[in-house]
């Protein structure tokens, strides 16, 4: 789709199954920071597991579906965003991110994101953009703030990691 510059040393590009060994090597670094946060099928453990990510997310992408993008910062993958679904026969998509604790506060991801809203709206002509997350994830609620979304609600406990259910918020942006 395209490599982007995100500030003087970090860039987006495609995440693609030739990437599988850095993703793996980058999941060992991130995994237990964002095991709270995203879906266990993602958090690949190994080099087959990581291609095996990456492949179904390359089949996804090839039907023109689901993306991912790493964000690499000074050469190294510390994380990435991606579109968890996305559909131009019903204009929409969801973005999602993670990214390692080494690289937040950066404004890394916020910078991803707004590239992925440009193209979905802008080239792709996508009307509605999502972006889902745990309630307790503050930092995910603000990255949506930045993005310009509206909070829409609060799935309840649509979110289970191990045998706890979690609140779900539901945010928002339109194409116009």
């Amino acid at each position: 789709m395209f490599d982007q510059p995100l500030s003087e040393k970090a860039e987006l590009r495609p995440l693609e199954i030739w990437n599988a060994s850095e993703f793996a090597d980058h999941m060992d670094r991130a995994r237990e920071h964002i095991r709270p946060w995203v879906g266990p099928s993602f958090l690949s453990q190994d080099l087959p597991g990581a291609r095996a990510t990456l492949a179904r997310y390359a089949d996804q992408g090839a039907k023109d579906g689901a993306r991912l993008f790493g964000i690499w910062d000074q050469g190294d993958l510390v994380g990435g965003v991606m579109f968890v679904e996305f559909s131009e026969a019903a204009g929409t998509c969801e973005l999602g991110c993670w990214l390692q604790p080494d690289a937040q506060g950066r404004g890394l991801v916020t910078l991803a994101c707004q590239a992925l809203l440009d193209w979905a709206f802008g080239v792709r002509g996508i009307h509605r953009a999502e972006w889902r997350c745990r309630a307790d994830n503050a930092r995910s609620a603000d990255v949506a703030r930045r993005l310009g979304m509206t909070l829409e609600g609060v799935l309840r406990e649509a979110w289970k990691v191990g045998d706890t259910f979690h609140d779900k918020q539901v945010w928002s942006v339109l194409s116009s």
